[in-house]
């Protein structure tokens, strides 16, 4: 069975099950609440922002916000209602789930979701300013569009995603440059613009003059799909060295292989290598490093946000990598957040890339292994692609 199938029913099997755990717990409030509508999640005008869950018969609620490092309880009231508010919060995207009795559930009042083959959680939106580059604005949007393939390397059948921007005209004569953009451990690789608003952040940034026109390619990022049904815990599924080596090596050869040409057949793309980028965050991270600096002669543009899933023989991973590779380079950029678990591991590749004599842009923000982090890294990711001078 394919990646789509396997993982797919694996999450709906999963979502399933929360379902009628929720639904135990609200079933014998029904009747209380047909007069009480509950609203989950209030945002209120101070950005301060009130979660509700219904349950009477629940002993112990809590929540699990992005962003707060102790989970927050929730209060009963007299019918039942358990809530708690938050805030004020600064404007954004926010990931958050409860955990009641034990038991991790979803707000099955609110339609904003997080999609994750392993771990679907709740979004709520904090709006602010136009001025956020992932704020939706009145400004050209570019389209998205969706292709499916089969892969004679992996044997499966899947997909990708190409952003065109404003004005794209596949009758005109214009090329544009491409970003290849990869997805995280879990993550489908729609995240980039369902959570990370990649497409929006371009928008924006190109209506504002501050990044260049570009076409962005975003692929399936799994090479060994069974990856993915070794555990749900990142560390153990990247410590078999023969299973994270076997899917970065088809992953390369999938991007290499089958999404490029087609993206250069389907496509008005420049198809020399000063007109592509690959960019990727946690396990996209690593493998944009493994597949952009061991083919220079492909990428003269790299961007690695939190990279995760890389081991620490730097050598081995990177043969005949040197101070040479910096001709070749347009813009190396390495970054991860201040809290991030993956921060000591990211700090002993630049200390590396520095000894070898290579020349990189090295990024720590605030912030933990978070969307939060990422939407703020494409934003300041994007604007240094595919410039003249580039450094």
């Amino acid at each position: 069975m394919p990646i789509a199938g396997r993982v797919y029913r694996r999450q709906i099997r999963s979502l399933t099950r929360l379902i009628f755990i929720l639904a135990a717990a609200t079933l014998s409030a029904f009747g209380q609440q047909q007069e009480r509508a509950i609203v989950s999640p209030e945002v209120h005008p101070d950005r301060r922002v009130t979660f509700r869950i219904a349950g009477p018969n629940l002993k112990a609620v809590s929540l699990r916000l992005e962003g707060s490092p102790q989970p927050l309880p929730l209060q009963k009231d007299e019918q039942g209602v358990w809530s708690v508010t938050a805030g004020p919060l600064e404007p954004d995207y926010y990931e958050y789930w409860f955990e009641a009795d034990g038991v991790t559930l979803l707000d099955s009042l609110n339609p904003l979701m997080k999609p994750n083959f392993l771990h679907p959680h709740n979004m709520v939106h904090v709006p602010g300013p136009a001025s956020l580059p992932w704020q939706v604005s009145d400004v050209p949007h570019g389209v998205l569009h969706h292709h499916f393939y089969h892969s004679r390397i992996v044997g499966d059948f899947r997909d990708y995603y190409v952003y065109t921007p404003p004005g794209y005209n596949p009758r005109a004569k214009a090329r544009y440059p491409v970003l290849y953009l990869l997805h995280g451990y879990s993550d489908n690789n729609d995240i980039w613009t369902l959570v990370g608003n990649a497409n929006v952040t371009l928008d924006n940034l190109i209506a504002e003059g501050k990044a260049k026109p570009m076409i962005i390619v975003m692929p399936l990022g799994y090479g060994a799909p069974e990856i993915l049904q070794r555990t749900p815990v990142f560390a153990a599924a990247f410590r078999d060295e023969k299973l994270r080596q076997r899917n970065v090596d088809r992953f390369r050869d999938t991007l290499l292989g089958e999404v490029i040409p087609a993206v250069e057949s389907d496509y008005l793309v420049s198809k020399g290598r000063s007109s592509r980028a690959v960019a990727g965050l946690s396990m996209g991270g690593a493998e944009t490093l493994l597949v952009g600096l061991n083919n220079l002669d492909r990428f003269a543009w790299i961007g690695a946000f939190s990279s995760g899933g890389l081991g620490e023989d730097f050598e081995k991973q990177f043969p005949g990598l040197d101070a040479k590779a910096n001709s070749q380079l347009r813009l190396l950029w390495v970054s991860c957040g201040r809290d991030d678990r993956l921060l000591d591991m990211n700090h002993k590749l630049r200390d590396w890339l520095e000894a070898k004599q290579i020349r990189l842009k090295w990024v720590e923000t605030a912030g933990a292994h978070s969307w939060q982090v990422w939407r703020r890294g494409i934003a300041d990711f994007a604007p240094l692609l595919f410039q003249e001078p580039a450094r």
